[in-house]
């Protein structure tokens, strides 16, 4: 099969035939209709995943049509229309049994902890416990967009933030996880405040429901902005992008009692980010981080699109070849665009 594979990190990625996976005994090989571009997908290539082995094949937001079967799967045929959560569950441990296995201690992580989805088949673990059954009317492209940033979103907001009706939420960063919570929180009623550096993405939130946008290039403290437009801060703040800057405005603007969901990666020389804890003590704010989504949870978050609620389709971005993504996956250096990119075509 083709893959995009690189050597060395942070060295150009490039299209090698490489043989074609076989499906472990309690796991598949999904042939590929569409694989998300995401930024996790670079911090790996540059190196910030500790457990990356070389050589490696990058890629985790994927869908397509089951191609192969292990001996002990039970729930799924070849043909089946699948996706997958990007951190999955072995089914077994004491964290998947009571629920969580977007935190399971063994998980199976495409692109990460084995080769991903740049490529034209991939072979997934756990398929009982993880592979989710996709619509006929959803497009490959959309369901490849839930893999990572909509399902981290649906989570950090619905689960994590315990999101309500009326509340005042701030979403620090419009990319991919940044616009997909804008749409979810405003989807549940919230009142978003959307923040970023680009008025091209402030515009793109403020289509998708955000009340109020602020551009952090013009504002000196993006705090207190947010303390006068909420007259007193935010009820939740999410940290879509993963900087200490976006981390330490995202609690610095909670009201007393808030709640923060860090998102966004903390990696290289980011991963230890000073805090302030000073607040967080004396407001009694709330501080949680937000992983993935456990399979089970795909069919709330499925039951809000095919009722309108949610149009994750309108955060599908670019469409690009297999052949184009190791010079996209490079130049998300500079950020992503608007919108999530998509291989489509492999």
């Amino acid at each position: 099969m083709k893959a995009v594979v690189y050597e060395e990190f942070g060295a150009s990625p490039f299209i090698q035939t490489v043989p074609d996976p076989t499906p472990p005994p309690d796991g598949v090989v999904v042939k590929l209709e569409a694989t998300g571009l995401c930024r996790s997908d670079w911090h790996a290539w540059m190196g910030h995943d500790p457990g990356i082995r070389l050589p490696h094949v990058p890629g985790h937001e994927l869908a397509g049509t089951v191609a192969a079967i292990g001996s002990r799967v039970t729930r799924w045929r070849e043909g089946d229309r699948v996706t997958v959560p990007f951190a999955s569950g072995c089914g077994r441990c004491f964290e998947c049994t009571s629920g969580n296995h977007q935190v399971c201690e063994h998980q199976f992580q495409p692109g990460f902890t084995a080769w991903g989805s740049f490529a034209e088949f991939v072979a997934l673990d756990f398929a009982d416990t993880n592979l989710v059954s996709l619509p006929e009317t959803m497009e490959m492209a959309t369901a490849a967009s839930l893999g990572c940033r909509f399902v981290t979103s649906f989570r950090a907001v619905v689960d994590q933030g315990r999101v309500t009706a009326g509340e005042w939420v701030s979403v620090h960063g419009c990319g991919g996880v940044g616009l997909s919570a804008v749409m979810i929180a405003t989807a549940i009623g919230a009142n978003v405040i959307a923040v970023d550096l680009t008025d091209e993405k402030l515009q793109y939130a403020k289509k998708l429901g955000a009340v109020a946008t602020i551009n952090a290039s013009n504002i000196p403290n993006v705090a207190e902005a947010i303390m006068d437009i909420t007259k007193g801060g935010a009820h939740v703040s999410i940290d879509a992008l993963g900087h200490p800057t976006t981390c330490v405005n995202s609690i610095s603007c909670l009201r007393r009692r808030g709640r923060h969901v860090q998102v966004g990666l903390m990696l290289g020389d980011h991963t230890r980010a000073a805090i302030p804890m000073d607040e967080v003590i004396f407001k009694e704010l709330e501080i949680r981080g937000s992983l993935g989504m456990q399979a089970f949870r795909y069919q709330a978050m499925m039951e809000m699109i095919t009722s309108g609620k949610l149009k994750p389709e309108l955060l599908v971005g670019r469409t690009l070849s297999l052949g184009a993504a190791p010079e996209a996956l490079m130049g998300m250096s500079g950020f992503e665009g608007i919108g999530i990119g998509v291989v489509t075509s492999f």
